[in-house]
């Protein structure tokens, strides 16, 4: 095969690739643009005071957090996590038996010894 042919064929494969892409990237950057040109700018005072709290920041925003702050924060996503494996296994319970009844159990089980853990080591409460 010719080189010039090599070359078209590989266009011809991925050209729609490209296609695809470019209007992918003009339906993301496109909305900011015209954000950025077609909105009104006009800063007062108003749009510029905080929203979030409701008043103005009393410390630096790089300010330590306590660690039972992260704490609360693992454990919360650990649970979570458990209700996220909960939902499937309800789901194909009669087709896996009394095995997977078995050890949907253990593992609620290694998760209530953890939660029970936590609990006498103080880690859910908040001074």
């Amino acid at each position: 095969m010719h080189p010039a042919q090599e070359t078209k064929t590989m266009l011809e494969n991925y050209l729609p690739i490209m296609i695809f892409i470019a209007i992918g990237i003009a339906i993301g950057v496109g909305p900011i643009v015209m954000g950025f040109l077609l909105a009104p700018h006009k800063p007062d005072s108003e749009k510029n005071s905080p929203f979030e709290c409701g008043f103005e920041a009393f410390e630096d925003t790089r300010m330590r957090f306590d660690v039972r702050y992260y704490l609360v924060a693992i454990l919360f996503i650990i649970f979570d996590l458990e209700i996220a494996f909960l939902f499937p296994w309800a789901v194909v319970l009669e087709s896996i038996g009394m095995f997977g009844f078995v050890a949907m159990m253990v593992f609620l089980g290694v998760l209530v010894i953890g939660f029970i853990y936590e609990w006498q080591k103080g880690a859910l409460e908040w001074e």
